[in-house]
Protein backbone atom coordinates (compact mmCIF):
# COMPACT_ATOMS: atom_id res chain seq x y z
CA UNK A 1 0.00 0.00 0.00
CA UNK A 2 1.77 3.27 -1.34
CA UNK A 3 1.80 6.42 0.21
CA UNK A 4 0.14 5.34 3.68
CA UNK A 5 2.72 6.96 6.07
CA UNK A 6 0.90 8.45 8.39
CA UNK A 7 2.19 10.57 11.78
CA UNK A 8 0.79 9.23 15.01
CA UNK A 9 -1.89 11.80 14.98
CA UNK A 10 -3.49 10.56 11.64
CA UNK A 11 -2.44 13.40 9.68
CA UNK A 12 -0.55 13.21 6.64
CA UNK A 13 3.11 14.36 6.58
CA UNK A 14 3.95 17.50 4.54
CA UNK A 15 6.81 15.73 2.96
CA UNK A 16 3.83 12.75 1.63
CA UNK A 17 1.79 15.64 0.64
CA UNK A 18 4.12 16.80 -1.31
CA UNK A 19 5.63 13.67 -2.50
CA UNK A 20 1.48 12.94 -3.31
CA UNK A 21 1.01 16.07 -5.43
CA UNK A 22 4.37 15.32 -7.17
CA UNK A 23 2.79 11.70 -8.37
CA UNK A 24 -0.51 13.25 -9.65
CA UNK A 25 1.15 16.21 -11.60
CA UNK A 26 3.40 13.60 -13.38
CA UNK A 27 0.77 11.49 -14.47
CA UNK A 28 0.75 8.83 -12.00
CA UNK A 29 -2.73 6.80 -11.16
CA UNK A 30 -3.50 6.10 -7.84
CA UNK A 31 -6.89 4.94 -6.08
CA UNK A 32 -8.13 6.36 -2.90
CA UNK A 33 -8.29 3.37 -0.35
CA UNK A 34 -12.16 2.01 -0.58
CA UNK A 35 -12.01 0.38 2.88
CA UNK A 36 -11.60 3.73 4.54
CA UNK A 37 -13.28 6.88 5.05
CA UNK A 38 -11.23 8.99 3.65
CA UNK A 39 -10.38 11.14 0.45
CA UNK A 40 -8.63 14.05 -1.03
CA UNK A 41 -9.35 17.48 -2.11
CA UNK A 42 -7.66 18.76 -4.65
CA UNK A 43 -7.03 22.12 -5.98
CA UNK A 44 -7.70 23.00 -9.50
CA UNK A 45 -7.36 27.10 -10.90
CA UNK A 46 -10.26 28.21 -10.77
CA UNK A 47 -12.13 25.06 -8.44
CA UNK A 48 -11.48 22.12 -6.37
CA UNK A 49 -12.77 18.52 -6.87
CA UNK A 50 -13.26 15.69 -3.85
CA UNK A 51 -12.18 12.27 -4.84
CA UNK A 52 -13.46 9.80 -2.36
CA UNK A 53 -13.44 6.27 -1.18
CA UNK A 54 -12.75 4.10 -4.77
CA UNK A 55 -11.97 7.13 -6.70
CA UNK A 56 -9.00 7.47 -8.81
CA UNK A 57 -6.79 10.39 -8.41
CA UNK A 58 -4.13 11.57 -10.74
CA UNK A 59 -3.31 10.61 -14.24
CA UNK A 60 -5.58 12.45 -17.20
CA UNK A 61 -7.78 13.74 -14.63
CA UNK A 62 -5.45 15.80 -12.39
CA UNK A 63 -2.81 17.08 -14.37
CA UNK A 64 -1.79 20.66 -13.39
CA UNK A 65 -3.40 20.48 -10.02
CA UNK A 66 -2.38 22.82 -7.47
CA UNK A 67 -2.73 21.54 -4.56
CA UNK A 68 -4.55 18.61 -2.37
CA UNK A 69 -5.93 18.59 1.15
CA UNK A 70 -6.19 14.99 2.22
CA UNK A 71 -9.37 14.23 4.33
CA UNK A 72 -9.62 10.82 6.72
CA UNK A 73 -7.35 8.46 7.13
CA UNK A 74 -6.08 8.78 3.80
CA UNK A 75 -4.74 5.44 1.92
CA UNK A 76 -4.07 5.70 -1.91
CA UNK A 77 -3.23 2.45 -3.56
CA UNK A 78 -1.76 1.46 -6.80
CA UNK A 79 -4.36 0.05 -9.15
CA UNK A 80 -3.88 -3.45 -9.63
CA UNK A 81 -5.05 -4.29 -13.00
CA UNK A 82 -7.20 -2.95 -15.88
CA UNK A 83 -10.30 -3.55 -13.96
CA UNK A 84 -9.45 -1.62 -11.04
CA UNK A 85 -8.22 1.43 -13.00
CA UNK A 86 -11.75 1.37 -14.82
CA UNK A 87 -13.87 0.63 -11.60
CA UNK A 88 -11.59 3.64 -10.48
CA UNK A 89 -12.16 5.98 -12.95
CA UNK A 90 -16.32 5.21 -13.08
CA UNK A 91 -16.14 5.76 -8.88
CA UNK A 92 -14.74 9.28 -9.65
CA UNK A 93 -17.51 10.01 -11.99
CA UNK A 94 -19.58 9.07 -9.07
CA UNK A 95 -18.30 11.56 -6.64
CA UNK A 96 -18.14 14.48 -9.47
CA UNK A 97 -22.05 13.78 -10.09
CA UNK A 98 -22.23 14.24 -6.23
CA UNK A 99 -20.62 17.43 -6.04
CA UNK A 100 -22.57 18.73 -9.31
CA UNK A 101 -25.70 18.02 -7.51
CA UNK A 102 -24.84 20.30 -4.97
CA UNK A 103 -23.32 23.12 -7.22
CA UNK A 104 -26.61 23.28 -9.09
CA UNK A 105 -28.54 24.70 -6.39
CA UNK A 106 -28.84 28.24 -7.98
CA UNK A 107 -28.37 29.83 -3.66
CA UNK A 108 -24.84 30.15 -2.45
CA UNK A 109 -25.40 30.21 1.11
CA UNK A 110 -27.42 26.81 0.49
CA UNK A 111 -25.00 25.40 -1.65
CA UNK A 112 -22.39 25.88 1.12
CA UNK A 113 -24.46 24.43 4.15
CA UNK A 114 -25.22 20.74 1.46
CA UNK A 115 -21.49 20.59 0.95
CA UNK A 116 -20.54 21.36 4.94
CA UNK A 117 -23.76 18.53 5.47
CA UNK A 118 -22.34 16.20 3.24
CA UNK A 119 -18.37 16.25 5.05
CA UNK A 120 -20.03 16.26 8.27
CA UNK A 121 -22.10 13.31 7.86
CA UNK A 122 -19.04 11.19 6.79
CA UNK A 123 -16.43 12.28 8.29
CA UNK A 124 -18.16 14.14 11.18
CA UNK A 125 -18.52 17.51 12.65
CA UNK A 126 -14.82 18.09 14.51
CA UNK A 127 -13.00 16.51 11.24
CA UNK A 128 -14.82 18.92 8.80
CA UNK A 129 -14.44 21.77 10.97
CA UNK A 130 -10.56 21.29 11.06
CA UNK A 131 -11.22 21.75 7.15
CA UNK A 132 -10.52 24.97 5.70
CA UNK A 133 -12.91 27.53 4.30
CA UNK A 134 -11.05 27.65 1.02
CA UNK A 135 -11.35 23.75 0.27
CA UNK A 136 -15.42 24.27 0.45
CA UNK A 137 -15.45 27.18 -1.56
CA UNK A 138 -13.43 26.08 -4.32
CA UNK A 139 -15.61 22.84 -4.35
CA UNK A 140 -18.96 24.32 -4.55
CA UNK A 141 -17.89 27.92 -6.05
CA UNK A 142 -19.57 30.44 -3.03
CA UNK A 143 -17.23 33.30 -2.18
CA UNK A 144 -15.22 33.25 1.37
CA UNK A 145 -17.69 34.80 3.42
CA UNK A 146 -20.71 32.39 2.82
CA UNK A 147 -18.84 29.65 4.17
CA UNK A 148 -17.76 31.42 7.07
CA UNK A 149 -21.63 32.72 7.68
CA UNK A 150 -22.78 29.04 7.44
CA UNK A 151 -19.91 28.05 10.02
CA UNK A 152 -21.11 30.73 12.13
CA UNK A 153 -24.85 29.70 11.40
CA UNK A 154 -25.24 33.54 11.11
CA UNK A 155 -26.93 32.50 7.71
CA UNK A 156 -30.49 32.15 6.51
CA UNK A 157 -30.80 29.43 4.17
CA UNK A 158 -34.26 30.53 2.53
CA UNK A 159 -34.50 31.42 -0.89
CA UNK A 160 -35.96 34.94 -1.70
CA UNK A 161 -38.00 34.76 -4.75
CA UNK A 162 -37.38 37.71 -6.77
CA UNK A 163 -40.64 40.03 -7.26
CA UNK A 164 -42.05 40.64 -10.48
Amino acid sequence: MKNERLNHQGIVEPTIVSDILTQLNDGKLLVVNSRRKNGLIIYKKFHAEFAGPGAAVGSLFDLNCEGILPVGDLSLLDPENQEERQKAYLIRRQWIRLTQQLTDNPAPLQRAQMILNQFENYFGAEATAQLPDKAFERLVGVLPHTIQMVRRGSASLEVVKPRN
